[in-house]
C-alpha cells in the first residue's frame, strides 16, 4: 500500500483536522541517519567502510520506510543512491532530510573491495566500465516502484560514467510517468554524459531533468540550494481519514493508505478463507481482517501468497487477543510466521484487557522494528480512549468497533475521526443471526429498490458515505463480489438520514 509523506498531514494538520498530540505522537517516528565523512573519488576509492557494510549482512535494496520531514506540493519521493565510501550516500541523506523521500541503497549482490575498485589495476571495476554491456547483480528490490512520482538517483563517477550497476537498477523496473533527477559525486569529474547515457535504460517514457556533480566537500547548504531549486512536478495532496472513491482508499496517520472495503474472515474455516481471498482478490478487493482468535492467520497468509497480486497491494489486518497482551511481542512474531508475511499492515488489540498499555507499546516497538506498519485497537469507545490514549505514544491509525444501522455509534464516530484516526465497521450487515431481519428492513430494502442494488449494498455504501471502512464477512463468491460494487451510486441526503433514524442502540455481540 502507498505510503504518504509529512507535507500532505501538515495541510491536515493546519487545518484543524489533527490534533496537536496526535501530530507530535506521529513525528517522533522520524527517522536519523548519521553522517559519514569519507570522499568518493573517480580517480581513486577507499571502500573500507562500505565493504564493512556489506560484510555485516545490510547488503539489500530496500526501501527505508521513513516519516518524511518534507515534500514539494505532496509528491513521492525517492532516493536510491550507489554509494561506496559513503560521499554518494551522505549527499543522498541531504535530499531525503530536505525532501521526506523514502530511501533504497543499490547494494552489490558481490560486494567491490578495495582491489577491485583500484584503479587502471584492470580490476573489477575498471574490467566493467570497459564494457558497456556489464549488468553486476543486486541485491534485493524496492517494492512498488512506480508509486513514486520522482526518484532521484546518485551515484559516483567512475572513468567519466556512472557504474554499470546504475545500468542494472535502471533496467529492472518500469518508470513510466517518473520524474528522474542525477546526481552524482566526483573528486575533479563533472556529471557530464554519465547521466544522458542512461536515458536510454529505461523503456518507458521518462522525464529526465538535469542533474548536478557534488565534490567530496560539499556541504549540506549546497545540496539543499539545489534541490529547493528544482522545478517539481506537483502532486495533489491528500488528508488524512479522508476517503478517495477513486481509488477507493483512505489515508492513515501512520502515512499508509487502506482500502475502505474488504473482507472479514471471521468464523471462516481454512477451506472457506482460501475461496473467499481468491474471490475477494480477483474482484479487485485488497482488504482483509484476520485475528488470532479466528483460527485462520495461516489460511489467509497462504491464501495471500499463493494469489497472482503482489504482496505489497495486499492490506492484511490482524489482531492480538488479551492472553497474548502478556507476551504480546512473542505474539507478533508468531503471527507473522503463522502467516508467512514479512510484515503486517494493521495490527490491532482485539479489545481491552490486563496489560493491554504494554501490549500496545509492543505494538509500537514492532512499528520500530519494521515488523507492523500501522497499528490500532478494536472495540476502544470514547472512555476507552480516553483513558488508553495518554498512556501511549503512537497514535492508533484504526479503531475498529461494531457499527450497523441498528447500532451505530453515532456519537463514537466522530469523536474517534477528531482524534485522526480511521473508524472501521465490524458486522456492517448486522452480524450473524441478524443479517435477514437487517437487509429485510423495509426503509432499506426501499432504497435498495430505488437504486437497483441489493440491500446490503446500501448498507455498506451508507457505512463509506458516513467515513467508516467496511469489512463484511461471507464465504459466498458472489456476496463478495457484490460487497465491493459500491461506486454506481449514491445515497442522497435523505436516505442517509432514513437509514440514520433506524438506530436502535442494539449491539448484536458482546465486545
Amino acid at each position: 500500500m502507498k505510503k504518504y509523506t509529512r507535507r500532505q498531514f501538515v495541510k491536515y494538520a493546519a487545518a484543524g483536522g489533527l490534533c496537536a498530540a496526535a501530530w507530535f505522537l506521529f513525528d517522533k517516528s522520524v527517522l536519523d541517519i548519521a553522517a559519514q565523512d569519507d570522499t568518493e573519488d573517480d580517480t581513486k576509492d577507499d571502500t573500507k567502510d562500505d565493504t564493512k557494510k556489506t560484510e555485516s549482512g545490510t547488503d539489500a535494496l530496500a526501501a527505508k520506510k521513513t516519516v518524511s520531514v518534507k515534500t514539494s506540493d505532496g509528491m513521492k519521493i525517492l532516493v536510491v543512491y550507489f554509494s561506496c565510501t559513503g560521499t554518494t550516500e551522505q549527499i543522498a541523506q541531504w535530499i531525503i532530510h530536505d525532501t521526506g523521500a523514502d530511501s533504497c541503497e543499490i547494494v552489490p549482490e558481490i560486494p567491490y573491495t578495495e582491489d577491485d575498485l583500484a584503479y587502471y589495476t584492470g580490476g573489477r571495476a575498471d574490467q566493467e566500465q570497459a564494457d558497456d554491456s556489464t549488468r553486476p547483480a543486486i541485491s534485493g528490490s524496492v517494492e512498488n516502484i512506480g508509486q513514486y512520482d520522482v526518484i532521484f538517483l546518485g551515484y559516483p563517477i567512475w572513468h567519466g560514467q556512472a557504474p554499470r550497476i546504475i545500468s542494472t537498477f535502471l533496467e529492472s523496473y518500469g518508470f513510466s510517468g517518473v520524474t528522474i533527477i542525477p546526481f552524482c559525486t566526483s573528486h575533479s569529474s563533472g556529471i557530464g554524459s554519465s547521466a544522458e547515457n542512461l536515458h536510454d535504460l529505461c523503456s518507458d517514457p521518462v522525464t529526465w531533468m538535469d542533474g548536478r556533480r557534488f565534490s567530496g566537500d560539499a556541504a549540506e547548504s549546497d545540496v539543499v540550494e539545489w534541490v529547493e531549486s528544482l522545478e517539481l512536478p506537483e502532486s495533489e495532496a491528500r488528508i488524512v481519514g479522508e476517503f478517495d472513491f477513486e481509488t477507493k482508499t483512505v489515508l492513515l496517520n501512520s502515512g499508509y493508505e487502506m482500502p475502505i472495503m474488504g473482507l472479514g474472515t471471521y468464523s471462516l474455516t481454512d477451506e472457506e478463507c482460501a475461496v473467499s481471498i481468491a474471490a475477494l482478490l480477483e474482484a479487485g478487493g485488497r482488504l482483509i481482517d484476520t485475528a488470532y482468535m479466528y483460527g485462520n492467520e495461516a489460511a489467509v497468509g497462504q491464501a495471500i501468497r499463493e494469489s497472482d497480486v503482489p504482496r505489497e497491494e495486499v492490506f492484511v489486518i490482524t489482531k492480538l487477543y488479551p492472553n497474548q497482551f502478556d507476551h504480546a511481542a512473542e505474539a507478533i512474531d508468531e503471527a507473522l510466521e503463522k502467516m508467512g508475511l514479512d510484515y503486517i499492515d494493521m495490527l490491532l488489540l482485539h479489545h481491552p484487557g490486563d496489560e493491554d498499555v504494554e501490549a500496545y507499546l509492543a505494538l509500537e516497538q514492532a512499528v520500530a522494528d519494521g515488523k507492523v506498519h500501522s497499528i490500532g485497537l478494536s472495540n476502544w469507545y470514547v472512555e476507552e480512549l480516553k483513558e488508553f490514549l495518554p498512556q501511549v505514544s503512537i497514535t492508533p491509525a484504526l479503531v475498529q468497533n461494531e457499527i450497523h444501522p441498528y447500532y451505530q455509534e453515532n456519537d463514537v464516530i466522530p469523536y474517534i475521526q477528531s482524534l485522526g484516526i480511521v473508524v472501521q465497521g465490524w458486522y456492517p450487515l448486522g452480524g450473524r443471526g441478524y443479517t435477514t431481519e437487517l437487509l429485510g428492513n423495509e426503509t432499506i430494502s426501499a432504497i435498495a429498490e430505488a437504486h437497483g442494488v441489493s440491500s446490503a449494498q446500501v448498507i455498506l455504501r451508507w457505512n463509506l458515505q458516513k467515513g467508516v471502512v467496511v469489512i463484511p464477512g461471507s464465504g459466498n463468491p458472489d456476496h463478495i463480489r457484490e460487497n465491493l460494487d459500491l461506486f454506481d451510486f449514491e445515497l442522497t441526503d435523505e436516505e442517509m438520514e432514513q437509514i440514520n433514524a433506524l438506530d436502535r442502540n442494539e449491539k448484536h455481540d458482546w465486545y
